[in-house]
């Protein structure tokens, strides 16, 4: 059946989460504005998509607002419109006891998962009012850090509770322009983030301990099945998990 092409912003779209997310969306025929600081990554995302014109590479920095405002000025420039923003983009901070985390990583960590989520679901909000038919989606990435920490991780899990607090936000101030807010909570995705995960990590009691990934393929088609609602229904939540990950449970 065919069907007029949607438009989705994609942001951390060079690598891991991001990247499978926007090739699943261009596998599905959408057409995806892919954001991230380097250009390379992008192309190649874009290259092996094999989706041509619908693929537009974005360099942005999200903890910048007018560049931010400039992605989604070009994407609509562009294709017309904005039907979805996956915030993606993120960044932990090294793991070491909270006191020894300097104002300088404390600050790049909350100036990209907070801050800089906050610039895109403002630009989403412009965009997709302003727009015909009004409305959109936009899903955030928290994370299972959005429930419950790692050690070591005050940063990181600070940001991705606060994500928690503008997915719920935006969600209620969305409805009155037909704009659906949701999260997904991602648990270690085989991804180079969570690559340590494979050779042990940290745990609650001091062990270090092996921990089961999943494809990370799978985190694409879970975003793709989220977009693909109509905007008459919300996942406000969607957790997806390797599963047999330490999560649920007493450690």
């Amino acid at each position: 059946m065919n069907r007029t092409p949607r438009t989705a912003i994609v942001t951390g779209a060079g690598t891991g989460i991001g990247r499978a997310a926007a090739l699943a969306l261009l596998a599905d025929g959408w057409q995806v504005a892919l954001a991230g600081r380097r250009a390379e990554p992008l192309q190649q995302v874009a290259a092996e998509s094999g989706a041509g014109a619908r693929a537009l590479c974005v360099p942005t920095d999200v903890c910048e607002p007018l560049a931010v405002q400039a992605l989604f000025d070009r994407t609509v420039a562009t294709f017309g419109r904005v039907d979805l923003l996956f915030n993606n983009a993120g960044m932990g901070a090294p793991a070491v006891p909270l006191d020894e985390l300097t104002p300088e990583q404390w600050r790049n960590v909350v100036d990209v998962n907070l801050t800089g989520m906050f610039w895109c679901m403002q630009s989403a909000f412009r965009a997709m009012k302003a727009q015909s038919p009004q409305g959109g989606r936009i899903i955030n990435n928290g994370s299972i850090s959005a429930h419950a920490p790692r050690p070591l991780s005050i940063a990181y899990t600070a940001t991705k509770h606060a994500v928690t607090g503008l997915t719920k936000t935006a969600a209620l101030d969305g409805r009155a322009h037909d704009i659906a807010v949701g999260q997904i909570d991602i648990g270690n995705a085989a991804t180079d983030m969570t690559t340590r995960m494979a050779a042990g990590i940290l745990q609650p009691n001091g062990q270090l301990m092996e921990e089961p990934r999943m494809d990370v393929a799978v985190v694409g088609q879970s975003v793709l099945y989220m977009a693909n609602l109509p905007l008459s229904a919300n996942v406000l939540f969607h957790t997806v998990m390797a599963t047999k990950m330490p999560f649920v449970g007493r450690g």
